[in-house]
């Protein structure tokens, strides 16, 4: 195995998910102990810090709308990226990128949960996996 850097290396992943009625919010921690290899499958040591989920309800007797499940998210989402940064003990700025769904799902909520990645990669300046 050959390695780009033969340093250990560390990186912390925010991860948003809606590709339907729940959400959530996840913070994983990839460690790899002797540099990232170059000519192999990355197989990390992973190690969860956040797991935030809300699930949007419809009212008895209804189906899940989209534009109310995306209605729920956009409510949503702020709270448990907050929670999710409390429970994994970090600040923003120990982030190395953000992850997201892109699908499949239903449009809508997956468009209000890619805006909410969008926006916190060009804030916080990292690099968008989706």
């Amino acid at each position: 195995m050959t390695t780009a850097n033969s340093k250990p290396k560390t990186i912390i992943a925010l991860g948003l998910e809606g590709s339907a009625n729940k959400l959530g919010v996840g913070i994983v921690k990839h460690v790899y102990p002797a540099g990232i290899p170059t000519d192999t499958e990355l197989q990390p040591e992973m190690i969860e810090l956040a797991n935030v989920r809300d699930t949007y309800n419809p009212p008895a007797g209804e189906g899940f709308l989209p534009r109310d499940v995306a209605a729920h998210h956009r409510a949503t989402i702020i709270e448990l990226l907050n929670q999710a940064l409390a429970d994994a003990k970090i600040t923003h700025q120990e982030l190395d990128c953000i992850c997201y769904t892109k699908g499949p799902g239903m449009g809508a909520p997956l468009q209000a949960v890619a805006l909410v990645a969008r926006t916190l990669s060009q804030l916080w300046d990292l690099p968008l996996v989706g």
